[in-house]
C-alpha cells in the first residue's frame, strides 16, 4: 500500500524492483541497476520530484555516458513503481522521469576489430581452443556471457548455428563460418568438458583476451569482436536490419552506434587512394 511505502527504504524499494524485473533479465543486467540506483541514493524514493533528477545527473561528476547509464536506470525504475506492477498505487502521469530528459552522450568512434586483426590474433595463440573462441566470437557477435555458455547440444551443424539464450532471457541463434566449423569440430573431437564446451568460465576467457591484447599490441576487449563482427558484415555489403537480427540487438541504435566508424574508414581510404598516402 501507499502507506506502507512511506516507510520503505531505498534499499526496499530497489530490492522489490529487481525482484519484480528478475525473470526477464540477465545477471549483469541485474548487477547493473542494483549498482547504479543504490548509488542514486536519495533521488530512489516516494517523494522525489523530476527537478531533484535533474539536479542529481547534473551534479555527476562523469561523461555523457556514465550520466546516461544512470539515467536509464532511473527512467526503468521509476517507470515500473509509476506502474499498476509495482502495488505502490501510483498513477504514471506523475512519474518524476516524465520532465527529465535524457543527458547527451558524446558520440566516439568506437573501436573494433577488423578480419585482418583477427586472423593476426588467431595465429598468435597455441592452443585449439583460443583459437575457436576468438573466431567464433567475430562470426557470431557472441556477448562474453553468451560465449562462455556454450553447450555442446546448442550447436546446429546443419545451419551452422548456435543457440544461446541472450540478453534479457532472450534466445535466439548465432552462425559461424564453415572455417570456424571445422575447428570447432576438430576441438570437440578432442575434448570432452561437462556443461560449457570450453573448460574454463566467462573471467578465463577474458583473462586469455586480456593476455593477447598485451602481447600483441592490438588493443581489444572481448566487445571488440561484436563491433567487429557488425562493421565486418556491414562491409560486406548486408543491411543494418540483417545485422540487427543476426546479432540480437533489440533496435538499430547500437548497430548503426557500432558502424558508425566504417564511413570515416572508408572515406579515408578513397581520400587515399585520390591524393596518395
Amino acid at each position: 500500500s501507499t502507506e506502507d511505502f512511506g516507510l520503505a527504504s531505498t534499499h526496499d524499494l530497489v530490492s522489490n524492483f529487481i525482484k519484480s524485473r528478475r525473470e526477464g533479465l540477465s545477471p549483469l543486467t541485474i548487477k547493473y541497476y542494483s549498482s547504479y540506483l543504490t548509488r542514486s541514493g536519495f533521488v530512489v524514493g516516494l517523494h522525489v520530484q523530476g527537478q531533484d533528477i535533474i539536479r542529481f545527473l547534473a551534479s555527476l561528476k562523469c561523461s555523457g555516458g556514465g550520466k546516461h547509464a544512470y539515467y536509464r536506470a532511473l527512467r526503468a525504475f521509476y517507470t515500473w513503481l509509476y506502474s499498476p506492477k509495482s502495488g505502490y498505487g501510483l498513477t504514471a502521469q506523475n512519474n518524476p522521469m516524465l520532465i527529465v530528459d535524457s543527458p547527451k552522450r558524446e558520440r566516439r568512434i568506437m573501436p573494433s576489430l577488423t578480419e585482418e586483426q583477427v586472423n593476426t590474433l588467431v595465429n598468435e595463440v597455441d592452443n585449439l581452443r583460443d583459437k575457436v573462441i576468438l573466431y567464433l566470437l567475430f562470426d557470431s557477435g557472441m556477448r562474453l556471457s553468451e560465449l562462455s555458455n556454450v553447450q555442446r547440444n546448442d550447436i546446429s551443424w546443419d545451419t551452422r548455428t548456435v543457440t544461446i539464450i541472450g540478453k534479457g532471457n532472450k534466445q535466439r541463434r548465432a552462425p559461424f563460418t564453415q572455417r570456424t566449423g571445422s575447428l570447432l569440430s576438430l576441438y570437440l573431437g578432442e575434448n570432452h568438458c561437462e556443461g560449457s564446451i570450453w573448460g574454463i568460465n566467462a573471467y578465463g576467457i577474458e583473462t586469455m583476451i586480456k593476455r593477447l591484447s598485451q602481447m600483441t599490441g592490438i588493443k581489444f576487449t572481448c566487445h571488440s569482436f561484436r563491433r567487429g563482427f557488425a562493421c565486418n558484415l556491414h562491409r560486406k555489403g548486408l543491411s543494418t536490419l540483417d545485422i540487427m537480427h543476426l546479432g540480437g540487438w533489440a533496435d538499430l541504435s547500437m548497430v548503426l552506434k557500432y558502424t558508425h566508424s566504417i564511413t570515416f574508414d572508408d572515406c579515408l581510404a578513397h581520400y587515399e587512394k585520390a591524393l596518395g598516402s
